[in-house]
């Protein structure tokens, strides 16, 4: 049986995120895909897997923390997702600076974010 997370908001959030952050990643391939004039392919099309995968990793962290027994190892665990956290928060803002029709997409995305790390500010107070 799998173990149920403590804080479901938090948990729903993370699963939001994943959601949208795939769908605008497959919204942005099509722009980011294609070669540019000089032959070479846009550099900023990595970011759009960076995203998938980093908020693919939001959940498990979560889960991760809490399930760590003792308390320096669920803050290390929570200290981790932080910093997961704001590495996708950077690549969205990255994102943003490309060349496509995708950005409006971008900005909500992190809205969301921004709600997650309040959530996640009072998950961690309650570990």
């Amino acid at each position: 049986m799998r173990p149920q997370p403590r804080n479901k908001k938090l948990y729903k959030k993370a699963r939001e995120i994943f959601t949208l952050s795939h769908r605008i990643s497959n919204y942005l391939i099509y722009d980011l895909a294609p070669l540019q004039n000089n032959g070479n392919e846009d550099p900023n099309i990595y970011f759009t897997g960076d995203i998938i995968r980093q908020s693919d990793s939001l959940v498990p962290k979560i889960m991760n923390a809490e399930n760590q027994i003792f308390q320096n190892d669920r803050i290390e665990q929570a200290n981790s997702l932080i910093s997961l956290t704001n590495k996708l928060y950077k690549n969205c803002e990255r994102l943003e600076q490309t060349n496509s029709n995708g950005k409006e997409f971008l900005i909500l995305l992190r809205k969301e974010l921004k709600k997650f790390k309040r959530l996640q500010y009072n998950w961690m107070m309650s570990l």
